[in-house]
């Protein structure tokens, strides 16, 4: 089957040749280079086709098939690496929507965070606010406590003193003992006036 295929290619450029040949007086008068009666033209054109059909048969069995499988490896290649880069891309996109979601957790977690140790802190600031309020409430009531001991103390002991001291005036003023119940209703009116 080859050997066919050769065949036809060689009698494509041949015959053409041998037709120009044999035309040869039509284009001997005003084209020397055509000129097949002499034996240089046609070796020339014999040679001429003999050289285009080794350069034919070496680039078709061996230069093409090369630069054609360059090509193929080259087209793989690229096609390969685009590939390669829509994954990666693909990968890349994937990681910074990862990376969006476990920011904004991480966010959110922190602000939760943030959020119950506020709480959990007003939480104990009021409680030690109202247990505060409870001691402080506790020791002014104490505080008011003895306050008014101390006043119905010092009162008793003006009173006392009031007693004694109005007597002793009384008695030196006018040199007679006074009534004792008047004396009493007397410095307890006073007392009463100013608040006692």
């Amino acid at each position: 089957m080859m050997y066919r295929w050769h065949r036809r290619i060689a009698a494509a450029v041949v015959l053409p040749m041998l037709a120009l040949g044999m035309a040869q007086p039509a284009f001997a008068e005003g084209m020397p280079q055509l000129d097949f009666a002499n034996p240089l033209t046609t070796a020339q054109v014999v040679w001429g086709a003999v050289i285009f059909l080794a350069l034919y048969l070496l680039l078709s069995r061996w230069a093409l098939p090369k630069a054609a499988d360059v090509l193929k490896l080259r087209s793989d290649t690229i096609a390969g690496d685009l590939e390669a880069a829509r994954h990666a891309m693909a990968d890349a996109d994937a990681a910074v929507a990862e990376l969006t979601a476990a920011t904004a957790k991480a966010r959110a977690e922190a602000q939760a965070a943030v959020n119950q140790a506020t709480e959990q802190a007003r939480g104990k600031a009021a409680a030690q606010a109202a247990s505060l309020n409870e001691r402080l409430e506790a020791q002014l009531k104490e505080a008011e406590g003895r306050i008014e001991q101390a006043r119905a103390a010092a009162m008793g002991a003006l009173h006392q003193v009031a007693s004694t001291t109005a007597s002793a005036v009384v008695t030196r003023l006018t040199g007679q003992t006074p009534d004792p119940a008047r004396l009493e209703a007397a410095i307890g009116a006073a007392l009463a006036a100013r608040g006692g």
